[in-house]
């Protein structure tokens, strides 16, 4: 291949590095009107009443809406396809708020100063109520955060009564006889933190009415058409009047999975007749959005004496915080992209539920549940090879899944894997013989190491369905039309790189136009670890089918049987005749032949292949303070056929550093009122550069049938090894484990000094 695995730089890499005008808020007007929103300053209270007469007499206020102005359609904003197994339990603004953080009102201005001014000048009346902040009391709570009937699509085993947004319940197997008939059996407790997304672009979203009259959204988003749908339900207008814009996005990582602010514009827009824009400042982001679910995991496995595993047992519960946003879907993940790696399993179960509490809803993260359970099952793997006395590399080579099975646990069919050569790999490169377990430094330090397994999926299988549309030009070059949304991952040019191997041309003959609803096909957004995989089929297919329409038309023109001609990309030809591309593409567009060529393609795929990874760290760990210095992080990928290595291996490379953090350094801290008082990067940590050390990426190409010129996908499977592999890693060093996340130094101290 040409084109194909090579590392081409993105196509938008220097008009984003020299600062050019591509972000949402270059692309707004200097006159719209700035909104904001005044927020809730409980965690659970009802409005008894709300004064705005003070706001509306600031000169320069356009408009104050609150509740009362509103429509009254319950909606979502997860981005998924419809019908969404999210809960409809949002209305724009109402009259009971959830969480610190909640929207009240909100103010639309000539400047922000003056909205801000505004927005002090509003007076609530309050009744404050108990609010339910611990999750795991959620369930025998007294109080409902939600205390009416709540509408789902269909059945996710919501019990509102009991503030359970979603049940879940999946077993093969007889779980308890096969306990009963192992050697040896551990049971671990694990908990996982809520994480922040931290994109460098805060949310943000610009709106005006275009000539006629339609909404025009110009979005943040990782899901133009979703957005276009929740607008359409929660402002009550068609969605033919409404078109979503994606410009250049500064980073989603599953945030702008959610539609945070475009309602909030929007309906100010709609109401005044004029531009509008929100843009959330750093805080708002952190603490007005969403996070990573919260996580407690009970999980019990059971092996025989000589380490092959039998059983895997996981009792889950998650925080889904003040909205359902992606509760059911994430919660399934825990169990479905973990256990199907091990698969000499006879038994496996994954049952919990999702709760509603009053805290910031959480919503889609990098990892979507697989970072959760990944952190559990492959800590409890780790320690199940300590009690054998089995290096754990070992253990797993023992029970890894190989090519050409099907999973014990959720029957996947594995059509390309190869962990074996990932566990090997990333021995030698982090010299795992020489190193395991630790080495005391006979200065207060030891450096020690540890490794863990993940998988993902490529897309949602059975559901999301991508478009693509490609078309020759009068100049002879092409322009590609897909609605996918490339949020820094380059994407975009991943999707060139496909038609230009199919189409044999050069990368700046392909102008790519994506994520504009009113230009561009469907497609559901960049979420799921979709793009690659399910969008690159869909360009594949288009691509494909120009081709042959350019083979078929050229030898009509040179009146030979399509069969003995051959195209170069530049021309269709024979020994001895040929016509140009650039010729075929006069004739078609505007010369005699007036039938523009287009090839256009939809994809949807059965089933999601997992791409693997092994991950390997070296740390060393201060047995004085328990600080734990990260020196080497090896990552050997199993991806398919990897389509750009440069930009593969920067995903993984931020993937790993997101999944450290993760690990040892982001937490997010409540009151015992419910207020985030890490809603700063002052006090929310996230590694810097000087936190991680060496970053290694290695790949083991294997080919995935239904993928792309047998591609896979990569963008979240990279998050989920490092945190079991720094617990086992920090156990090497000190002999505790510290199940509860982050394991910050505190932890380690006192655990090592109980």
């Amino acid at each position: 291949m040409k084109i194909i695995g090579k590392g081409i730089d993105k196509i938008d890499g220097l008009a984003i590095a020299t600062g050019k005008p591509v972000y949402t808020d270059d692309l707004a007007a200097k006159d719209a009107l700035v909104v904001k929103i005044l927020r809730s300053p409980h965690a659970y209270a009802k409005i008894k009443n709300i004064d705005v007469s003070r706001a509306m007499m600031v000169d320069g206020v356009e408009c104050v809406l609150t509740h009362k102005d509103v429509p009254d359609t319950r909606f979502t904003l997860a981005g998924q396809s419809y019908p969404e197994p999210s809960p409809y339990d949002r209305l724009i603004l109402e009259d009971t708020v959830r969480y610190i953080g909640d929207e009240v009102a909100i103010v639309a201005a000539i400047d922000e100063k003056t909205a801000v001014k505004a927005m002090r000048m509003i007076k609530v009346e309050y009744e404050v109520l108990e609010p339910v902040l611990d999750f795991e009391k959620a369930m025998e709570s007294n109080v409902l955060v939600h205390d009416t009937d709540r509408h789902t699509n269909f059945d996710i085993g919501m019990i509102r009564e009991k503030n359970i947004a979603s049940t879940h319940d999946y077993t093969k197997g007889d779980v308890e006889k096969t306990l009963n008939e192992c050697d040896v059996v551990l049971e671990e407790t694990y908990y996982t933190q809520p994480q922040l997304h931290g994109m460098m672009e805060t949310y943000r979203s610009y709106n005006y009415l275009d000539h006629m009259g339609r909404l025009v959204v110009v979005s943040s988003t990782q899901i133009p058409f979703h957005v276009r749908r929740h607008l359409s339900r929660a402002l009550n207008i068609p969605s033919s009047k409404i078109r979503v814009i994606k410009p250049r996005i500064g980073g989603g990582f599953g945030g702008k999975q959610t539609a945070c602010v475009e309602i909030f514009s929007a309906i100010v827009t709609l109401k005044t007749g004029k531009p509008a824009k929100i843009i959330y400042d750093r805080r708002e982001t952190l603490n007005c959005s969403t996070s990573r679910h919260a996580m407690k995991m009970n999980v019990k496995i059971g092996a025989t004496k000589d380490g092959i595993i039998k059983v895997i047992d996981i009792d889950a519960l998650s925080d889904t915080g003040a909205y359902g946003e992606h509760a059911s879907t994430t919660f399934g993940l825990v169990g479905e992209k973990t256990m199907p790696m091990y698969n000499k399993l006879e038994a496996s179960r994954m049952k919990g539920s999702v709760v509603y509490t009053n805290k910031m809803p959480a919503g889609a993260f990098r990892g979507y549940g697989a970072t959760q359970g990944c952190f559990a099952v492959e800590s409890i793997i780790n320690m199940l090879a300590n009690k054998l006395n089995i290096d754990p590399t070992e253990l797993r080579l023992k029970n890894i899944a190989t090519e050409g099975e099907t999973t014990f646990a959720y029957d996947k069919v594995l059509n390309s894997v190869d962990l074996e050569e990932c566990i090997n790999r990333g021995k030698k490169l982090i010299e795992w013989d020489e190193k395991y377990p630790s080495k005391d430094l006979g200065n207060g330090k030891v450096r020690s190491v540890g490794m863990s397994l993940t998988m993902q999926g490529s897309g949602i299988a059975g559901i999301d369905t991508a478009s693509s549309e490609i078309k020759l030009n009068d100049d002879g070059n092409y322009t590609l039309l897909v609605g996918s949304t490339d949020m820094g991952t380059g994407s975009d040019t991943i999707l060139a790189q496909m038609a230009c191997e199919i189409l044999e041309t050069a990368m700046d003959k392909i102008n790519v136009i994506s994520a504009d609803t009113d230009v561009v096909p469907y497609d559901p957004g960049s979420y799921a670890s979709s793009t690659t995989y399910v969008t690159g089929m869909a360009v594949v297919k288009a691509a494909t089918e120009l081709r042959e329409k350019i083979i078929s038309v050229g030898a009509n023109r040179l009146n030979i049987d399509k069969q003995y001609v051959e195209f170069d990309g530049e021309k269709v030809f024979t020994e001895k005749h040929s016509i140009s591309l650039f010729d075929i593409a006069v004739d078609f567009t505007v010369g005699p032949e007036k039938n523009q060529l287009i090839g256009f393609a939809s994809h949807g795929s059965p089933v999601s292949p997992p791409p693997f990874i092994a991950g390997f760290v070296e740390t060393e760990l201060d047995k004085e303070t328990g600080k734990v210095e990260v020196i080497d992080y090896v990552a050997v990928v199993d991806c398919g056929t990897v389509i750009n290595r440069k930009l593969a291996k920067v995903q993984v490379e931020g993937g790993i550093v997101q999944g450290i953090g993760f690990g040892l350094f982001e937490e997010i801290r409540f009151t015992d009122k419910g207020q985030m008082d890490t809603n700063t990067f002052m006090q929310y940590k996230m590694p810097a550069r000087c936190d991680v050390g060496k970053v290694r990426v290695d790949f083991v190409e294997t080919n995935e049938p239904t993928g792309p010129f047998g591609a896979k996908s990569i963008g979240e499977v990279v998050i989920n090894t490092p945190a079991p592999a720094l617990q086992e890693a920090i156990y090497n060093a000190v002999g505790v484990r510290i199940n509860t996340l982050p394991m910050t130094p505190e932890k380690i101290f006192m655990e090592m000094n109980k």
